[in-house]
């Protein structure tokens, strides 16, 4: 019988770090599931450490490899390749405490059956490595809504962790662009919420380890990074122009922001107005200046 949740990890030289993402999955309570690791063309020794893992432990790992392509297609994979109902990523720098998934699968089945078609999940709260809450509570210990509704309505921010179905996530594919390395998660989040309700629940079952990313992160700006930045931007002043009431600021950061990037990358002002569509096209003209300006210096120091 296929495993009721497939954990999925993409990883990219994460040797040191993916030992306490497979010692959070065998202390967990539930074990139906597999452990789906795509790995994006590490050099470091990942696939000795993940062989070596399923010739000895007790729940299914599995292990692809691609070449280097970036995150968006490495979970585009995953999903296309996984097994399990539902799909549950947890990255390859995190853990999960050992109730994670049967807490998770408690929330969804406490969905009446006859309206589970109408929900692609369930979202819970994350904490860092010190136990600290990682952004914003929601409104309610138990909430169905979507996270377009959390974002423009309540503001909700920060880190969330949880589930999707896999059939839904296969209607719902990240895009991928060769040498674009990292889409915004809320191009397809976003997507799936015009369609689908989530479960929220208050409660962290994820830890995120905040120091970790800290370390990892670049003080430079890529011209891949800023080309997967842009999708988000665009979706926002084209395709959710019904909660310009509710958050008119968001659509003004989001016009700034893609003109910004749009001139970094070497897009001119009517270039730009080109792509966008309908009455955020006024706002677009207005953003102009301002994101020249945050261009001018995005470029002393992008790679």
């Amino acid at each position: 019988m296929p495993p009721t949740f497939t954990v999925f990890t993409a990883t990219y030289n994460r040797a040191h770090t993916l030992p306490r993402v497979y010692e959070s999955l065998r202390a967990q309570t539930l074990r139906d599931f597999e452990w789906l690791v795509v790995d994006d063309g590490s050099t470091d020794g990942t696939r000795a450490l993940l062989v070596g893992w399923a010739a000895q432990c007790d729940f299914p790992i599995r292990y692809v490899y691609q070449e280097n392509a970036g995150k968006p297609a490495a979970f585009n994979r995953g999903v296309q390749d996984a097994r399990g109902e539902l799909f549950l990523n947890l990255d390859s720098d995190d853990t999960c405490i050992p109730s994670a998934l049967e807490r998770l699968l408690h929330h969804w089945n406490a969905i009446p059956p006859e309206q589970r078609n109408g929900f692609t999940g369930v979202t819970s709260l994350c904490v860092d490595e010190r136990g600290r809450l990682q952004g914003t509570p929601f409104l309610q210990m138990v909430l169905d809504s979507d996270s377009l509704e959390l974002h423009f309505r309540h503001r909700d921010r920060g880190e969330k962790w949880g589930f999707h179905r896999t059939e839904v996530l296969r209607a719902f594919p990240f895009p991928v662009e060769p040498g674009v390395r990292f889409v915004s998660e809320s191009v397809v989040w976003f997507a799936i919420a015009r369609h689908y309700k989530t479960r929220f629940v208050n409660e962290p079952l994820r830890s995120y380890y905040v120091a970790q990313r800290s370390a990892d992160q670049l003080s430079t700006l890529s011209v891949s990074a800023m080309r997967g930045r842009v999708p988000y931007h665009l979706m926002i002043l084209n395709d959710l122009r019904e909660w310009w009431p509710v958050a008119p600021q968001e659509f003004v950061r989001s016009a700034v922001a893609f003109s910004r990037y749009a001139y970094t990358l070497g897009q001119g002002g009517r270039e730009q107005l080109r792509q966008v569509r309908g009455m955020t096209k006024l706002l677009a003209v207005l953003a102009l200046p301002a994101g020249w300006v945050l261009s001018r210096r995005d470029r002393r120091r992008v790679r």
